[in-house]
């Protein structure tokens, strides 16, 4: 962590009372606001599908790209249902419900039960000892040379851009959020069964609409979009060099949220289709802030600007972050790793 990350860290963390009271205002859902969002979101979604159905007797040259931009519309889609999540969207907790429900439709996730999973994550994030629900597998550098040379193989496997951002994403949104967790409770796993049910609905309605091979094909290049952005989104979010980390003892939520998340500034066109999402550091802060009110929030203080940005370009290097450096205190690729000696796990084995 350089110098100048931990001076605007230390002056955040002094400044505790000041962001909690500043947030306050923009704790406030709007409601014209959310409609309007709804409106050039949803109804832009659906409007291409309309449009989509018509290409199909033109040209698929013309419904692909169609259904690309449909998957970027399903990432804003997936804000608002975030935001639903978080009770944050409508003042309302069944307008937040309704419409969270019908989100998660759309983009295939199950709304109480990812709920549930994303409450974890928000309250473990950065934790060492609380990781492994509703955040990228990672592993720190002593944990990995001390395990087992099928569990480094399945890591960096699982930590290939390839499977990472193309095959994972699909997987999570098709598959696994099919299944409710062992550890869920009856509502969240019920959820999971409702919304596997509203989905088979979904897309028997729109396969007899437009053909069952044109709605696979239009909804899987509508997904891969959706969910490899989403993704990678997320994976920045919270994996970049000077990211942190801590075991259980010395976890600070603040510190968490403000050196733990990052502040991916986009270009506009691209943070309105993530819906401000990349303002992450004050999301952590306080998830009850709408992310129509994430950059209000960002710049009423310049408390808040003097997190550094994770830009575009700069975010590529999160490509070679593998693994978690405890004495260096950031993340590290597996280069980092090739001179130091594999350590002797628990079981006295190298």
């Amino acid at each position: 962590m350089n110098a100048e990350t931990i001076v605007s860290s230390e002056k955040l963390l002094a400044d505790t009372q000041k962001w909690k009271e500043i947030v306050l205002e923009f704790q406030k859902p709007s409601l014209p606001r959310a409609v309007w969002q709804i409106v050039n979101t949803l109804g832009a979604y659906a409007l291409l599908w309309y449009l989509m159905y018509l290409s199909l007797s033109v040209s698929w040259w013309l419904t692909v790209p169609l259904a690309i931009l449909a998957g970027a519309f399903l990432v804003r889609v997936f804000i608002i249902f975030h935001d639903c999540g978080h009770g944050s969207f409508f003042k309302s907790r069944t307008a937040n419900d309704i419409v969270g429900f019908f989100c998660g439709m759309l983009t295939f996730t199950p709304y109480y039960h990812w709920r549930w999973e994303h409450a974890i994550h928000h309250a473990t994030a950065g934790d060492l000892d609380r990781r492994s629900v509703g955040d990228v597998w990672t592993m720190t550098v002593q944990e990995y040379l001390e395990a087992t040379r099928w569990k480094r193989f399945t890591y960096r496997l699982a930590r290939n851009p390839f499977v990472l951002f193309i095959v994972a994403p699909l997987f999570l949104f098709l598959v696994l959020q099919r299944f409710s967790s062992g550890k869920a409770n009856p509502r969240e796993r019920e959820s999971v069964q409702w919304m596997n049910l509203a989905i088979v609905l979904m897309a028997v309605g729109l396969g007899w609409l437009v053909g069952f091979k044109a709605y696979l094909i239009i909804q899987l290049i509508a997904m891969m979009v959706a969910a490899s952005a989403g993704v990678w989104m997320f994976y920045v979010q919270h994996q970049f060099e000077d990211v942190y980390w801590e075991r259980g003892e010395h976890w600070d939520f603040t510190a968490a949220a403000l050196q733990g998340s990052s502040f991916y500034k986009l270009p506009r066109i691209l943070q309105w289709f993530s819906g401000n999402i990349g303002f992450h550091h004050i999301h952590h802060l306080s998830p009850r802030i709408p992310n129509y009110n994430l950059q209000r929030c960002h710049d009423a203080d310049p408390l808040f600007q003097t997190v550094k940005p994770v830009t575009l370009v700069t975010s590529l290097k999160s490509f070679n972050l593998r693994l978690w450096d405890e004495k260096l205190k950031r993340l590290v690729g597996f280069g980092a790793v090739k001179h130091l000696k594999r350590q002797p796990n628990r079981n006295g084995k190298a």
